[in-house]
């Protein structure tokens, strides 16, 4: 079914949009917010309409419009609150006095997870729609981005500051290596559109980005400080 015409086209001029004013009309942007998940998940932005959107709460499309200038923005406000989702969940369970290759691993975990087992939908629309110059949501999809690897980037910079992980190379290059192979197979899953085994992928991965990321003495340092508590344990108990 085809939308009226969007009114992405005349923002500019287009009246302000009501701030909500009442719980009611936090509702409805929750409610909105809800189903346009549901329809660009399952449609795409191309696709999906603001007049579906609508008849799926049982509202008018002009109701859609007193919350949200027209699709584009719609769109954006979803994907925004998707990307804070996944950001809540790679910080909450984020081991942060546990090594930097553990860190690594619940975030490529949690990367996966969200994104190949509850998000397929989300995740096709941000890599066809949103990485792509002269895409209509590719501009508005430039802050996000930074966000959503800002938990990346601070754990990047923690295994330099600590010494585990190579400080030969800046940091934008380091985010670069962990999200590329991962969005290759976000990509080629989402294509394919085949099952996954998250948890051998994940593992895989994580064994793979370790090895480009960790200082070239890592193992070395590891072993001399279990030379050294050894060595002190010894005398410890020669002494005892």
């Amino acid at each position: 079914m085809r939308s009226s015409p969007s009114p992405d086209a005349d923002e500019p001029r287009s009246p302000r949009r009501r701030a909500p004013a009442s719980a009611k009309s936090e509702q409805r942007i929750r409610d909105l917010l809800r189903v346009g998940r549901e329809v660009f998940a399952e449609k795409g932005y191309e696709r999906a309409t603001t007049t579906e959107i609508a008849q799926r709460l049982g509202i008018s499309e002009a109701t859609v419009f007193t919350y949200f200038r027209g699709k584009r923005e719609l769109c954006v406000r979803v994907i925004e609150d998707w990307y804070d989702e996944i950001v809540a969940a790679m910080e909450a369970g984020l081991p942060r006095e546990a090594s930097a290759r553990a860190q690594l691993d619940h975030l490529v975990r949690t990367h996966l997870r969200l994104f190949l087992i509850q998000g397929t939908g989300l995740c096709a629309l941000v890599l066809s729609e949103g990485r792509s110059k002269g895409q209509e949501l590719g501009e508005s999809f430039l802050p996000l981005q930074k966000r959503y690897t800002a938990p990346l980037m601070e754990l990047l910079a923690r295994g330099q500051a600590c010494g585990e992980i190579r400080a030969d190379m800046p940091l934008r290059l380091l985010r670069s290596l962990v999200l590329g192979p991962m969005e290759h197979i976000l990509w080629e899953v989402v294509a394919q559109d085949r099952p996954v085994d998250l948890d051998a992928v994940a593992n895989d991965l994580v064994e793979v980005l370790w090895s480009a990321l960790r200082a070239p003495d890592t193992e070395l340092a590891a072993l001399r400080r279990l030379r050294d508590e050894v060595d002190q344990a010894l005398r410890h108990s020669r002494t005892a």
